[in-house]
């Protein structure tokens, strides 16, 4: 079982930047995809973004360009690069990491933008 531990969340002003951790138990070659999804009050959880073990990169709607995922093989890490936040961005952010048919969450780490 494939266990994640999120950090490098916090309270940031607009236009400010937060970098998030997501680092794995298990070595990230055994994972077929990491990734994140947010969930603000109210509303739906959605995909923020995520990478494949091949590296390819996939993000939500309108965050290119302003949010990078990266990985960091030897650490097991995989990394979310925020830049201009918008309060709009502020949620819970979940690592999520997918083992073969298994599907694996953090415990979520808050961001919250202020205006």
């Amino acid at each position: 079982q494939v266990q994640l531990v999120e950090s490098g969340g916090g309270l940031v002003q607009a236009g400010g930047s937060l970098r998030l951790s997501c680092a794995a138990s298990e070595s990230i070659f055994s994972i077929n995809a990491m990734g994140w999804y947010r969930q603000a009050p109210g509303k739906q959880r959605e995909l923020v973004a995520a990478i494949t073990t091949q590296g390819s990169a996939a993000y939500g709607d309108s965050l290119k360009g302003r949010f990078t995922i990266s990985r960091d093989n030897p650490k097991n890490t995989v990394y979310l690069q925020m830049n201009s936040l918008k309060p709009e961005d502020t949620a819970i952010y979940y690592c999520y990491a997918i083992q073969r048919t298994d599907l694996y969450w953090g415990q979520g780490t808050q961001v919250t933008v202020s205006s």
